[in-house]
Parts: C-alpha cells; sequence; structure tokens
C-alpha cells in the first residue's frame, strides 16, 4: 500500500513539473510573468473601482478590500474552469500505465494553487507596502479560508470535467452560468449592507462564503453575519464526492 502511494505520489510530481514547463516554459521568467500577469490585471481593476470615486465598503483602503474578494474569488475560478479541459488537453498521458485521470486533475490542481499562492502574497505585499494597508490580523483563518475555496475550486472543477467529458456543450453553458458569480460573490461590497432578502439570495452562493471568510481573517473588526463555514464545508464535500466519483465511474466505462 505505502508503495502504491508513494508511487502515485511521484507520478503527480513528475505531472506538476511538466504541467509547469508547458504551461510557462523552462525558465523562471515564464513562471514569473504568470504570476505578475494576474497580479497586473487585478491592479487595473482596483485602479478602475478607485478612479470612479468608490470608496471602500469596509476599512479605509479599497485596494485591499478589492483584494480580500477579486483574489480568492480568481483562484476558485481559475481552478473550476482549468480543471474542467485538463483531461482532454492531457489525453496522451493516459497511455502511460501509471496515469490515471484523477492524477490529472490533481496535478493541475497543485500548479494553480501555488501560482496564486504566489500572487496573493505579492499582491498583498505591494498593497502592504504601496498602500500603507495592515498586515492580517489572523493569517490561519486566511489560509483556511484560501485552502477551503481552493478545494471547491477542485470539487467543481472535477465536476465539470465528468460533465464536459459526457456532454461537451457543457463548457459553454458552464461560462454563462457561471459569469454572475463575479457581481455574487461579495467581491466590491459587503453583503450585510443588503435587504435580508437579498442577503439570503446571495448566501446560496459558497463562493461568498469563502471571500466572507477570507476577510473576516485579514481584518480584526470584520463580522459577517452571511458566513457560514459548515454550508461552505458542505458545498466543498458535496461537489469532491460528485466529481471524484464520477470520474472514477467514466473511467471503469471507458475501459
Amino acid at each position: 500500500m505505502d508503495g502504491v502511494i508513494t508511487t502515485q505520489v511521484r507520478v503527480i510530481g513528475a505531472l506538476v513539473l511538466r504541467e509547469t514547463r508547458t504551461a510557462f516554459g523552462d525558465t523562471q521568467l515564464g513562471y514569473l510573468w504568470a504570476i505578475v500577469n494576474p497580479a497586473l490585471s487585478t491592479l487595473v481593476l482596483v485602479l478602475i473601482f478607485s478612479s470612479l470615486g468608490r470608496s471602500p465598503a469596509f476599512g479605509t483602503s479599497f485596494a485591499l478590500f478589492f483584494a480580500t474578494g477579486i483574489l480568492p474569488f480568481q483562484t476558485y475560478s481559475k481552478l473550476s474552469n482549468s480543471l474542467m479541459t485538463a483531461i482532454n488537453t492531457s489525453r496522451g498521458l493516459l497511455s502511460y500505465p501509471l496515469v490515471n485521470e484523477t492524477d490529472i486533475l490533481l496535478s493541475k490542481y497543485i500548479l494553480i494553487v501555488l501560482t496564486y499562492l504566489m500572487i496573493i502574497i505579492l499582491f498583498f505585499w505591494l498593497i502592504i507596502w504601496g498602500d500603507e494597508a495592515p498586515l492580517p490580523v489572523r493569517v490561519e483563518e486566511c489560509a483556511s479560508a484560501f485552502l477551503v475555496l481552493t478545494l471547491l475550486g477542485l470539487g467543481a472543477g472535477t465536476t465539470n470535467a465528468v460533465l464536459f467529458r459526457l456532454w461537451p456543450t457543457w463548457k459553454q453553458l458552464e461560462s454563462i452560468i457561471s459569469r454572475p458569480l463575479f457581481f455574487l460573490s461579495a467581491i466590491f461590497y459587503v453583503p450585510d449592507d443588503f435587504p435580508t432578502h437579498v442577503v439570503k439570495v446571495l448566501s446560496w452562493n459558497p463562493v461568498l462564503h469563502g471571500i466572507e471568510w477570507f476577510r473576516e481573517g485579514y481584518y480584526g473588526n470584520y463580522h459577517s453575519s452571511v458566513l457560514s463555514k459548515s454550508y461552505l464545508i458542505t458545498c466543498v464535500t458535496i461537489l469532491l464526492v460528485l466529481g471524484f466519483f464520477g470520474e472514477r465511474l467514466y473511467r471503469k466505462k471507458s475501459i
């Protein structure tokens, strides 16, 4: 059993290295650009909203408040979208006996998580240094929220991958369904500022709970009445079970 686990860990490690070279090239500059590029796009969004005269919905730094929403959201969104097509784009690797669909999904997940972790560290360092924003109060809560959001992205991405293989049109349909999430995930507003009936609708979105959790960890005095960690973890569990069970079932039918 230990030998099997060790072998699969090595396989996933090799796939992560392959994914890194494929996505970013063989130079360190390629990976650096993969980190800087999303950070710059986030900075552009911050500048656009700031130029409109928007004051932060919480705290004194709009850049900080916006970053605590957009960066966790982008992490989830990247995972959900990229994992959907990961198996199809790496189908050639399945010819190797030791490689299966789960290995491909997990290697992609690890690479994206590490990339966005570096993006978050870089971007918050820039905000703290350039905008004199405060340091996170409870780093462990921010880390927990980030981890759970990545698992939500893994579950959603794996489920999307199964649906995409069964029904290729799902890719276009999913992009339409997920598009409103940017506005429903409390990226640039505080949910508690809305009427109760609006908050009830927003609370169905698990990504919003992840962002609220992240903000409670970053700000010492941010208290969300919407946040339900148990609801978010339940959504994560359901998606992971559906995704990996569906992938296993599809794999058996394909043999």
